[in-house]
């Protein structure tokens, strides 16, 4: 199996149905008052890159990277659809926005995760590729619903 990983548009159809699909999975598997995946209209933002990962040619998974200074990123809006999972489509993903941050000169990589079980195979996936809990960043706030980990890239 090769997976193909490239920045994308995430306003193409392909890309908004990901991104959809990953909103709706938040909002069933967390309170909407602690969901911070983020609308449709917010990836209008030079703070952010979108990538996705195809399979055969089909977008199977889809990631951010989204800027927030000079050194430290975040990590954001990962997704992969129910049919790849398993194959390690998001860990290839992660490393590759992971590699992207590195030659942006970033030195640490953030991200904000749930907390239900609908969200133990993403936090499993973060925590064996070497981030760990950390503070909340940027406008989180953390809760019963939410955690935040980091990573140096350094």
């Amino acid at each position: 199996m090769h997976i193909e990983i490239l920045i994308i548009d995430p306003f193409q159809e392909e890309s908004i149905h990901l991104l959809r699909t990953h909103l709706d999975f938040c909002l069933a598997a967390t309170p909407t008052e602690h969901v911070y995946a983020l609308d449709i209209e917010k990836f209008n933002s030079p703070e952010i890159t979108v990538f996705g990962a195809r399979i055969a040619g089909d977008l199977v998974a889809i990631g951010a990277l989204r800027k927030l200074d000079d050194a430290h990123a975040e990590l954001k809006s990962m997704h992969t659809l129910v049919k790849a999972r398993g194959q390690g489509i998001g860990r290839a993903l992660v490393s590759h926005i992971e590699a992207t941050a590195k030659e942006l000169g970033i030195l640490r990589l953030s991200l904000e995760t749930g907390t239900s079980e609908a969200f133990k195979p993403a936090r499993e996936l973060y925590k064996s590729l070497g981030y760990a809990d950390c503070e909340a960043f940027g406008d989180y706030k953390l809760s019963e619903d939410n955690i935040c980990m980091t990573k140096s890239l350094t």
